[in-house]
């Protein structure tokens, strides 16, 4: 393998064809390709040069070597702290078969690609940048040891013995301290204009795709789609909240009784937000289907996952895989979960009904004061109580997530989905509880419409002036006379000082926080609209600069995150659903407000008919849901043959692999 001479600096990586400082390419088409850095992987600060080209040669070596037939580069020389990683095209077509991607086949349509059938595919070089890096990673993650051996040059003898995941242990060694991909300047400038820096209202969907992933594409494809769905209700409010007369600002002031043109309107606003709830989490189905087919995700192949680098248990060999590797038994992780887990969420929880407890008694308080002083203070220090308790439960929520991902590593779990499955199953049930128990008692216990619409304004006005802040004008303000000195560089500096100054910024924390933060406002808008309809208003102004700061935050202050290829929000999905379906419940009683059950009463109807009206009505919203969600097919027709399709020719293609003598022989 060829090396630079000690102290040179190489001053440009990119655009180069395989040459000096790269590791060699054992396949001959590939050879004289350009070589596009994709991935920096930065060593620890005693890491000996012996073990830094022990590690080049690693991941240069062909896969049946034991290495990941990968592209390596020292850096500026070998005792450097960085090795940047490229791919030839040869990996990159059998692993994009591996993973089960779809690209465009020589018909025009999106095929399950075949390394063997690839001159076939419209394009060799048809992968975005960010499966490309993605997949650096994957070979990387996926390097296991051969054979027993020392790792060279460390003083503390680590060995890797035979069928252990290299990676993993060198990370773990304090080798690797650091991996990530290397952001594209000018693919990330033009980018950056299409998205967020012009006036431009859609968002360049197919982009940020290919810079970024499928995972952070859905996720910004879902914003977009549920922030142009607000602008029914919106309108909708803004019309129920003219013609009950509050259209003047009296929204604010929370009467003791409604109107009965009010009520009316809040059963309009009720019925609606079931029904547009339902409606729109279908329609979003065939949005995602329609483009992860566009995007060549929507057949991914399943793969057994390999541990966890938190995993750990007594060394066995797997049942399943026939590997050597740390086994924890099932019952051991399940009476972690029910002796650890469950009692520590379960404290949370009753943090949070001594927060509400607190703000009862608070509300109460002021209420006393307003009574007592009747003045411009007093009506301010009514909401004193709202503010101090949202503070509170977003304090709570920021410390339960540090918790519950402890808890969840302590469960030891060997994959990281089921990592991740149980963590999201941990923080939903804890944000349910958290940001609606408060509005779930106001409604249906104290049933006080004008308390629930004052705690739903209050709850807006703050979680939008906060957000703002916190993830606009802080983000902005460091980056730029902070963070943003330090980064800035001249054109003239070696390629390495850039990739280097790219570590200096933080990594991206992800898309859970974005998720949650859309759930929580889907909750109040489809359980609790009816008394607050002017929430789809505010919910659209807020996400309306969402995407923007979001896009902004992604782009500049953040490292470039890996994103593995995803066809669907997954679990989020279902929890949308599951909040869909409760809002029939939530509106369906929320509708027997006092004022309401007078007028029905009025009308010669008794207490127990109207429960029974209430329930009969819920039942029927109920039915009403499940016939929307028949009739409106969750992927279009023609995805459906293009997918049938495609599993099809798979299944076709695996059977002559595995058998062609029989596969092609005639009965005749």
């Amino acid at each position: 393998m060829e090396q630079p001479p000690a102290g040179k600096v190489l001053t440009k990586l990119s655009g180069t064809t395989v040459g000096p400082g790269w590791t060699k390419v054992s396949c001959p088409c590939c050879a004289s390709e350009q070589v596009e850095p994709l991935v920096l992987v930065k060593l620890g600060e005693k890491v000996l040069p012996e073990t830094k080209r022990w590690l080049i040669r690693l991941i240069g070596a062909s896969q049946k070597d034991g290495g990941a037939a990968l592209l390596a580069h020292p850096g500026e020389d070998a005792s450097g702290d960085i090795i940047v990683v490229s791919a030839p095209r040869c990996t990159l077509l059998r692993t994009t078969e591996e993973l089960g991607l779809c690209k465009t086949y020589s018909n025009g349509n999106m095929e399950a690609f075949s390394y063997d059938d690839r001159e076939k595919f419209k394009d060799s070089v048809f992968l975005t940048l960010a499966e490309r890096q993605y997949i650096v990673k994957y070979e990387l993650d996926g390097l296991r040891a051969q054979r027993d051996l020392r790792i060279p040059g460390l003083s503390d003898g680590v060995t890797l013995h035979n069928r252990d995941n290299i990676w993993q242990k060198l990370e773990s060694a304090g080798v690797i301290v650091d991996m990530f991909p290397l952001h594209n300047q000018d693919k990330l400038k033009d980018l950056s204009e299409a998205w967020y820096s012009g006036n431009q209202l859609a968002q360049p969907l197919d982009s940020i795709n290919e810079y970024f992933g499928s995972s952070v594409a859905i996720y910004f494809s879902f914003l977009d789609f549920y922030t142009w769905s607000l602008l029914p209700p919106a309108l909708l409010g803004l019309l129920i909240t003219y013609f009950s007369g509050r259209f003047s600002g009296s929204q604010f002031t929370y009467a003791e009784h409604d109107s009965e043109s009010a009520v009316s309107g809040h059963m309009i606003q009720a019925l609606f937000s079931m029904l547009w709830s339902t409606i729109v989490m279908e329609l979003w189905k065939r949005r995602s289907s329609s483009l992860s087919y566009r995007w060549g995700i929507h057949h991914l192949a399943e793969h057994f996952a390999e541990p966890r680098p938190g995993f750990h248990g007594d060394i066995g060999v797997n049942p399943v895989t026939g590997r050597v590797e740390p086994l924890f038994p099932e019952w051991q992780r399940d009476l972690l979960i029910a002796l650890v887990s469950i009692p520590v969420v379960g404290l949370f929880l009753g943090l949070v009904v001594m927060g509400m407890l607190c703000f009862y008694w608070g509300e109460a308080k002021v209420q006393d004061l307003h009574k007592d002083w009747d003045s411009l203070l007093s009506q301010i220090l009514l909401y004193m109580p709202s503010v101090l308790h949202i503070i509170y439960t977003n304090v709570l929520a920021t410390v339960y997530k540090m918790v519950a991902q402890a808890l969840t590593e302590y469960e030891n779990h060997r994959e990281e989905s089921a990592f991740q499955n149980h963590l999201t199953a941990k923080v939903l049930v804890f944000t349910f509880f958290n940001y609606f128990a408060v509005l779930f008692h106001i409604a249906f216990f104290k049933q006080d419409v004008p308390l629930l619409r004052k705690r739903l304004a209050s709850l807006l006005v703050m979680t939008q002036l906060v957000n703002q802040l916190t993830e606009v004008v802080i983000p902005f303000l460091v980056d730029r006379f902070f963070s943003a000195p330090h980064r800035t560089g001249s054109e003239d500096d070696p390629e390495e000082d850039k990739f280097r100054n790219q570590s200096t910024l933080p990594a991206y924390p992800g898309l859970f926080a974005e998720y949650i933060e859309l759930l929580v406002q889907f909750g109040y808008l489809s359980l609790f609209s009816c008394v607050y309809p002017l929430m789809a208003v505010l919910l659209l102004i807020n996400n309306l600069t969402e995407i923007r700061s979001d896009a902004y935050k992604i782009c500049k202050l953040f490292r470039k995150p890996f994103s593995p290829p995803v066809a669907n929000m997954g679990v989020w999905q279902i929890a949308f659903e599951v909040l869909s379906f409760v809002s029939v419940m939530s509106n369906c009683w929320l509708l027997l407000s006092p004022r309401l059950q007078e007028l029905l009463q009025e009308g010669g109807m008794s207490s127990t008919n109207i429960v029974l009206l209430a329930v009969l009505v819920e039942h029927v919203l109920i039915l009403v849901k499940v016939v929307l969600r028949v009739l409106i097919p969750d992927e279009p027709d023609w995805i459906r043959k293009k997918r049938e399709h495609i599993e099809y020719t798979s299944m076709q293609a695996l059977r002559e692999q595995v058998n062609p003598k029989m596969f092609n022989c005639s009965p005749f």
